[in-house]
C-alpha cells in the first residue's frame, strides 16, 4: 500500500512519467494489391484496414488488421474466386504486425519488419521502406510490400490454362493519428 502512494504521488508530482506511453489509430487507409496475367492486369482495393499502435518504451508496436472480403476489383466473380483462392473463408483477416524504434518518424524513409498473417501462413518481410509524411496531426505512411504467392502457399489462379505471376505487389497508403 505504501508503495502505491508514494507511486502516485510520482506520477501527479512529475506528470510527464503519467503519459509516456503514446498510442496511434489508423484513420484512413488504401491497400491496392496488383495482379498480372498475361491476357491482362487487375488490381483490387480496400479501404476497410483498421489499427492501431502503441508506444512505450522507445519502441512502437503496431497491428493492422483487414477482411479478405474487402478487396474490390470491380469484377464481382474476379474477387469471389481471389476469396477462394486466398482461403478467405477459412481465414477471414489479414494481419500486419510491426515493430518500430520511436524515433522513427523523423526518419523520411522508415524500413520496417513486417510479420503478415494471410491464407492461414505467417510470413516475414524484412526491412520493407515506407515512406513518411507528417502534415499537421497526420501521418501519412506510403510504400508496397512485395507480396508473392509462393510465400503464402496459394496455388496461382490460372485463366485458359495460364497462370498469373507469383508476385502480387501491395501498395500501402495509411493516415495515422496520434491519439
Amino acid at each position: 500500500m505504501h508503495k502505491k502512494v508514494i507511486l502516485a504521488i510520482l506520477l501527479l508530482a512529475f506528470p510527464q512519467f503519467a503519459s509516456a506511453d503514446s498510442q496511434w489509430i489508423l484513420e484512413e487507409s488504401t491497400l491496392i494489391y496488383h495482379v498480372s496475367h498475361p491476357l491482362h492486369q487487375s488490381e483490387g482495393v480496400s479501404h476497410a484496414a483498421k489499427g492501431k499502435g502503441v508506444c512505450h518504451a522507445g519502441q512502437c508496436d503496431f497491428l493492422i488488421a483487414v477482411p479478405v472480403k474487402s478487396f474490390e476489383s470491380g469484377d464481382s466473380n474476379r474477387d469471389l474466386h481471389m476469396i477462394q483462392v486466398a482461403r478467405g473463408g477459412q481465414f477471414p483477416l489479414i494481419t500486419v504486425r510491426t515493430h518500430l524504434p520511436e524515433d522513427a518518424s523523423s526518419l523520411a524513409s522508415i524500413p520496417a519488419d513486417l510479420e503478415i498473417q494471410f491464407a492461414g501462413q505467417t510470413v516475414q518481410y524484412k526491412q520493407i521502406a515506407f515512406q513518411h509524411v507528417t502534415k499537421g496531426s497526420d501521418t501519412l505512411i506510403m510504400g508496397t510490400i512485395p507480396l508473392t504467392l509462393t510465400d503464402f502457399k496459394i496455388d496461382p489462379p490460372s485463366l485458359l490454362a495460364l497462370p498469373v505471376k507469383n508476385e502480387i505487389p501491395v501498395r500501402v497508403e495509411m493516415k495515422w493519428r496520434q491519439m
